[in-house]
């Protein structure tokens, strides 16, 4: 079955997280993506390995489908070998450092030359500004994002999500410019540049934190469970952040994720009373309507707590879902990875390795239905050295040769 994607080519000049995150999406849904690493590899190769020599799950996990070649750009045939591929394909994806790629004398001007229709885009840490050079990690951008300052509890230090909204987020948001061009490019037959910052990825995703900056201005905000407000958002623990409160309450028999997550809808309010045993709060005028509930939210979710210590988090889950109450369980990643849901649903799939066997990994969220996903294994480095360098660009076999002892390739 055709592919979303095919017959569209990426040269992956990413590293690390933000950008590999975002080819392998390209990638899974059909576009032939050739990785071009250094001849020493992708840094996260080598991270967090959990078994001596072999790529490590960091790297396997962010290169499915992707064909891998090795090229040295400082040196003078490896860069006429780029001229010679830059043409060959519709998009380029780089996460190098600001100045990096224009110092190797393939800046946005040069690759336009060379390929008029090519995609051009590039994944930095910021925008332009006094940040422009500053190096950017995950967490990094989550502090400069907005995620921080308003994650963890109000007597607390700013946290980190666990999500990897700074890296995997801008990959996400670098697909839909790449996507988008590539439409754009349908009607005028010109490529064009695609930038996305780390720090604008996170401020993105922490859109409803600026609304309530926004709102402050006005008053407290009703729905947060905070006592006091200055002139910041402030952390605000497990509430929704939305118009439905919700909260995190304990389950038995207690342990570090035995939680579910309510959200009290006024439609739900009924139901629960019921449930946690307190029938008569459904028509008590201190209780019944949203706005009688909202001054006391601790202690409307502290009454359900003391219903749901008694239960374990998968009894209260089927108990509230009867009364089409919004819940979840708090899974951990060992529930995760054995879930059998989201096996079914190719969402954690078991992948053959030539070095390290077979081993779990995501599969792809995007579900298309003339074109579903198949996630293969990552590529070894340099496995399609001679596919490309030899099959594509006519090096022959001598020259392959001194180009491997050369350490061109």
């Amino acid at each position: 079955m055709t592919k979303a994607l095919a017959g569209i080519r990426v040269l992956d000049m990413t590293h690390v997280q933000s950008g590999p995150s975002c080819t392998q999406i390209l990638a899974w849904l059909g576009a032939d993506v050739v990785k071009l690493e250094a001849p020493s590899g992708d840094i996260t190769r080598k991270q967090l390995r959990d078994l001596p020599d072999v790529d490590s799950l960091y790297f396997t996990m962010l290169n499915s489908n992707k064909r891998s070649i090795t090229l040295n750009m400082k040196s003078e045939r490896g860069k006429e070998l780029f001229t010679e591929m830059v043409p060959r394909f519709d998009i380029l994806v780089e996460n190098f450092g600001p100045g990096t790629i224009e110092r190797m004398g393939y800046g946005w001007d040069k690759l336009q030359e060379l390929n008029p229709r090519l995609i051009y885009a590039s994944i930095k840490g910021f925008g332009d500004g006094p940040y422009k050079h500053f190096k950017a990690y995950e967490v990094v951008a989550q502090a400069m994002g907005g995620s921080m300052s308003t994650t963890g509890f109000e007597d607390g230090a700013p946290l980190a999500t666990g999500a990897q909204i700074g890296d995997s987020g801008t990959g996400i948001h670098t697909v839909a410019g790449i996507l988008a061009a590539l439409y754009q490019r349908e009607h005028t037959g010109r490529g064009q540049r695609v930038t996305v910052a780390m720090q604008h990825a996170v401020l993105n995703l922490c859109r409803v934190k600026l609304r309530d900056q926004q709102r402050l201005t006005h008053g407290p905000l009703a729905e947060y469970p905070n006592e006091n407000f200055g002139d910041e958002v402030p952390r605000s623990g497990n509430a929704s952040g939305g118009g439905q409160p919700g909260w995190a309450v304990r389950c038995a028999p207690g342990g570090p994720n035995d939680y579910v997550y309510v959200i009290v809808q006024p439609v739900g309010w009924e139901p629960i009373a019921k449930l946690i045993g307190r029938p008569e709060l459904a028509d008590d005028p201190e209780w019944a309507t949203p706005e009688a509930r909202l001054p006391k939210l601790d202690k409307m979710f502290q009454l359900i707590e003391e219903w749901t210590i008694n239960h374990s988090k998968w009894e209260v889950l089927a108990k509230l879902n009867a009364h089409n109450v919004p819940c979840g369980p708090i899974m951990s990643t060992k529930e995760l990875i054995e879930d059998t849901s989201l096996a079914d649903n190719d969402m954690v799939v078991r992948v053959p390795h030539p070095e390290r066997g077979e081993f779990t990994t995501v599969g792809c969220p995007i579900k298309l239905s003339d074109s579903p996903v198949e996630v293969e294994r990552s590529p070894l480095l340099g496995e399609h050295n001679q596919e490309i360098f030899s099959g594509e660009l006519g090096v022959d076999a001598a020259e392959f040769a001194a180009l491997q002892s050369n350490g061109v390739i």
